[in-house]
């Protein structure tokens, strides 16, 4: 017998995609389409996630879902517990439905996971369940770098090579920084970066989550079986690259005079929940990883 009353099961279940999504919908306008591209990579979010669902009748009401997240967290393997899609309609608040999904969930993780993560907007709403704010850092450059090469192709997904690349990839890359890296994940990603275009350098076999405006880099995530110096990727870009923000520990890109910056996320922050090793460090957690 299932000890817990709100866990509940996408496969035992072919209904309880389209009522989670009903809510979900709701409380994060346009989550169907990024879950939709994590599909089309083959990377379902209901293979993924391991859902919590309070229901109203035959409504799901509250929702908490569970990611396992391979990391690498000061040198160390780790497989961390991420919490994502938290809502609940809002009708229904102010009743204690969040709460006792929650309870639940942290019973389920805390035999499963030594460290939980998520990100937020509103960090208040897990503070009280023993979650902290982990300050984040932005890395910049100079870059200095013209170059006529294009070195770098965007991958099309409608074509089943750059499909099998992209999983080839996912799951034999190294972490793109020892502090805090991600190994052998795929569904975060997938939603994640899906619904950005994911830049592919075949002579380096890397892939590159990476956005340029005008003369200035962002470089978000890596994902290679070998890091390699930021140059590299720098001297593939077809076009002056005079500054370069990093959304990720840089320790791996073989740099010189690099200054680290506090920095919020897209309005979030990051909070964890029991022992991260990284805590104290500079780091951010990739925008491929968040959840």
């Amino acid at each position: 017998m299932n000890q817990y009353r709100f866990k509940r099961s996408f496969s035992t279940d072919s209904s309880l995609s389209n009522k989670l999504f009903d809510l979900v919908e709701i409380v994060f306008s346009g989550i169907g389409e990024l879950a939709e591209c994590g599909r089309k990579l083959g990377a379902s979010w209901e293979e993924a996630s391991t859902p919590f669902i309070r229901f109203h009748e035959d409504i799901a009401i509250t929702h908490i879902g569970v990611l396992e997240i391979p990391m690498q967290i000061m040198g160390q393997r780790v497989t961390v517990g991420g919490i994502h899609g938290v809502c609940t309609r809002a009708e229904f608040r102010r009743r204690g439905y969040y709460r006792e999904v929650m309870e639940e969930v942290l019973e389920y993780c805390d035999k499963r996971y030594e460290a939980l993560v998520l990100t937020t907007p509103n960090p208040e709403f897990y503070t009280p369940f023993g979650f902290r704010k982990l300050e984040e850092y932005v890395f910049k450059i100079r870059g200095e770098s013209q170059s006529s090469r294009d070195g770098f192709r965007i991958l099309n997904f409608d074509n089943d090579k750059d499909l099998k690349l992209l999983h080839r990839l996912l799951e034999t890359r190294i972490p793109v920084s020892n502090i805090v890296g991600v190994v052998k994940e795929k569904a975060v990603f997938c939603f994640n970066e899906g619904s950005h275009p994911i830049y592919y350098a075949e002579d380096l076999d890397l892939i590159a989550c990476m956005e340029i405006k005008e003369t200035q880099l962002h470089l978000f995530d890596i994902v290679a079986t070998q890091i390699c110096p930021l140059k590299e990727i720098i001297n593939r870009i077809p076009q002056t690259i005079e500054d370069v923000t990093i959304y990720f520990s840089p320790e791996l890109l073989d740099l010189g005079d690099i200054t680290a910056f506090p920095h919020t996320f897209d309005e979030t922050v990051l909070m964890v929940r029991g022992k991260f090793a990284a805590e104290g460090e500079k780091f951010m957690l990739p925008r491929s990883a968040r959840c």
